[in-house]
């Protein structure tokens, strides 16, 4: 059984290995438009189009995801073939509804995007979705011919970038854009100012001091008809760029947009990796999701952390690591492990950071002065207190009491970074 065990890891490697990224790719971008349809119970993902966009700027390395992350899962074979050749791990605005109140008595539909390098032959997409035990389940195939005249080709929204800090070759390098929201065309310069200021906020912080030489951050000078952004409970309405709001969910500090092809289309002006929103306004708020986009309000005292905490949800997938939200209902049922890397049920901690822990430390830990500086396993996490397990009494992914990663968080951001720049 060991042997055979070894063989088939040994033909795993081996597979993935023979994918050159010149075999079965143009050095150019192909972003797939669907919509996500449905309520607390059902979802249908359903076409909407394809794009052509500039050069490739993901790693043409690693074209194979193993890490294992995200609500859902895109999956890229070689019709001829059938061969793997693109995989990528996302998460999406739909799958967080559906935990809602509301997704209990009405159906809606959320725009959902996804790029991958352009092949150079026919394709097959497949899209999965994790059910309840965390299994993927394929929802969605669709097969795609890069001669397809119905491909669009225009730049849909074509505005400039420029560098707001540089280190290299994109498709070696970690590449977030900064989209500015609710800034008018006479508040472009604040918004220059405000990615420097944002910029050096990142490199505040570990892993990202450490590995400045790995990532490139790019602004886009796309101004607002109107500055700031939508507070409905206030009345306030504001024709803004990718009409942002607060109240998202109902919840007041949640700041997101539901408008996802409209950023891809302000994205697809530079290249990138991560989506980062500015939102020029000082009401604390902010939002992200994982391969998805990220948000926050740029004016508000604590507008850094806010930044560096949803660009944490944006890039590595890591969850709140706080216990007192009621927005969310059975996101994380106690009974499956949680595919995020710095959440445990217990279910199979063994998978998690239990090689982080020290001997002699309990698990779970109790909340004592002793263990609050130590990695643990403290109740209290994912928007729940009880059944759901943090790595650290406190953290940035916690509280803003605290003003750093645990070494948990760390370690994925690391291995992100490395993901990308290889």
């Amino acid at each position: 059984m060991k042997k055979i065990i070894i063989l088939i890891c040994f033909l795993f490697i081996t597979v993935h290995a023979q994918i050159k990224y010149d075999d079965f790719f143009a050095d150019k971008t192909l972003r797939m438009d669907f919509y996500h349809t449905g309520n607390k119970q059902s979802e249908m993902i359903s076409f909407g189009k394809l794009v052509e966009e500039g050069p490739w700027s993901g790693s043409k390395k690693n074209l194979i995801d193993n890490l294992g992350y995200g609500n859902y899962f895109l999956k890229v074979f070689d019709r001829a073939s059938n061969q793997l050749i693109y995989s990528r791990g996302f998460s999406a605005l739909f799958q967080e509804w559906q935990t809602t109140e509301e997704a209990k008595t009405i159906t809606r539909t959320f725009s959902g995007s996804v790029v991958m390098p352009f092949p150079k032959k026919e394709i097959k997409i497949e899209i999965y979705r994790r059910d309840r035990r965390n299994n993927f389940e394929k929802k969605f195939e669709y097969t795609a011919n890069p001669s397809s005249y119905f491909i669009v080709k225009e730049k849909i929204k074509p505005y400039t970038n420029f560098k707001v800090h540089y280190s290299g070759d994109p498709s070696t390098k970690l590449d977030i854009v900064f989209i500015p929201e609710g800034y008018s065309k006479t508040e472009i310069e604040k918004f220059h100012k405000d990615c420097e200021r944002f910029a050096g906020y990142l490199f505040e912080y570990s892993p990202y001091k450490e590995n400045k030489d790995k990532i490139n951050i790019w602004g886009i000078e796309a101004p607002s008809n109107e500055s700031g952004t939508d507070i409905p409970a206030n009345g306030i309405w504001q024709q803004t760029l990718v009409n942002s709001s607060f109240y998202t969910f109902d919840s007041e500090r949640y700041l997101m947009t539901t408008d996802y092809f409209t950023v891809k289309d302000i994205a697809a002006n530079a290249p990138y990796d991560q989506i980062f929103i500015m939102v020029n306004t000082s009401k604390y708020g902010g939002g992200a999701i994982y391969n998805f986009y990220s948000m926050t309000c740029v004016d508000n005292k604590v507008s850094k952390q806010v930044f560096v905490h949803e660009f944490a949800h944006g890039i590595a997938g890591l969850a709140d690591e706080y216990g007192n939200d009621n927005t969310y209902q059975d996101m994380y049922p106690t009974d499956v492990e949680p595919w995020e890397p710095n959440l445990t049920t217990m279910v199979n901690f063994e998978s998690k950071w239990k090689y982080l822990i020290e001997p002699g430390t309990p698990i779970p830990t109790p909340p004592e002065d002793k263990y609050k500086n130590k990695i643990g396993v403290f109740e209290g996490g994912g928007y729940v207190a009880k059944g759901v397990f943090r790595p650290t009494f406190n953290s940035i992914m916690n509280s803003f009491s605290s003003n750093e990663f645990n070494q948990v968080c760390k370690d994925v951001i690391q291995k992100i970074i490395n993901y990308y720049s290889e």
